[in-house]
């Protein structure tokens, strides 16, 4: 039977044309390789080099060996690859990327099913604004991520769509909830929105944006915060409306903004949620893992593509 020592020593020769040389190249003893090499030969029952000199020539059973040889090796090479990467799974640092608002009903859910699986493993869920955490895609500082995407173009990324997330219109006033919020209605609100540091390239806005084009307005900002929990307590207090996913109306409002409802926009808008990483990438286990973990988290909140 063959063996991957036999492999090594074989292709070891083929390469240097010379038992000495591929004994040296290896860190063995001469003798050690020139046995395995007639080991092989006899397992094979052919002869795979002739002595030329001090060296040696394939021949033509050698050539037809060594790209099989190659393979053999190399997926050894690839398995052992995959096995220590899984075992870094036990004991390592396993870093995802999710926008902020994502994090807020579903973060803490994807950490714990990450720890119960691999209790042993450090996590590191990375991101406030998605167009943040794209930028660490791009710089390689991370391996994917789940963001919130106007569009599904980005050069240079593979973009997943795997769910999509409703905006909602909130109130503390019970007359603003009557009914449907049209493009008409939303154009004469006062609103306060998270996300001010991004207010340009922020998903949510730019989906409001194209949703009041024919007013001819912006959405209509009366106070700029950072995060939404800040936006849900001023609309709690009557200073402001605001929109926001539907999936934070459903965590924040009931323990945050006891007097505050939600209602759906007219016609219905929505954020896409997208798993992205680098196009052609080789994601590793420890990616793969969250990918999957945090697609069925989100899924099992928002709408399912």
């Amino acid at each position: 039977m063959l063996s991957l020592h036999q492999l090594t020593c074989f292709l070891a020769t083929y390469e240097q044309g010379s038992l000495t040389r591929a004994a040296d190249a290896l860190g063995y003893a001469q003798p050690s390789v020139s046995e395995q090499i007639r080991s092989l030969e006899r397992s094979l029952d052919v002869q795979l080099f002739r002595r030329v000199g001090r060296g040696v020539v394939p021949t033509t059973v050698a050539d037809a060996l060594r790209p099989h040889a190659e393979k053999v090796l190399a997926a050894v090479a690839e398995t052992e690859r995959a096995v220590a990467s899984t075992r870094s799974l036990e004991t390592g640092t396993i870093r995802f990327g999710m926008f902020g608002t994502a994090r807020l009903y579903a973060g803490a859910a994807l950490i714990a099913d990450v720890l119960e699986r691999h209790p042993g493993v450090r996590v590191e869920l990375v991101g406030q604004n998605s167009l943040d955490v794209q930028e660490d895609l791009r710089r390689g500082r991370l391996e994917a991520a789940m963001i919130a995407v106007a569009n599904l173009s980005s050069e240079g990324m593979t973009i997943t769509p795997v769910a999509r997330d409703e905006l909602v219109y909130i109130s503390s006033d019970p007359e603003r909830l009557s009914g449907p919020i049209t493009a008409h209605r939303l154009a004469q609100a006062s609103l306060v929105m998270a996300e001010t540091t991004w207010r340009e390239s922020d998903s949510t806005r730019i989906v409001l944006r194209q949703m009041l084009h024919e007013t001819g307005h912006n959405p209509p900002t009366r106070i700029e915060v950072e995060d939404v929990e800040t936006a849900v307590e001023l609309v709690d207090r009557g200073l402001a409306d605001s929109v926001i996913n539907k999936g934070a109306a459903q965590q924040l409002l009931p323990r945050m903004a006891p007097n505050t409802g939600w209602v759906s926009l007219r016609p219905r808008q929505y954020d896409i949620v997208a798993i992205v990483h680098r196009a052609g990438a080789q994601l590793s286990p420890a990616a793969r893992l969250m990918i999957e973990l945090a697609t069925e988290r989100i899924q099992a909140i928002s709408d399912p593509l």
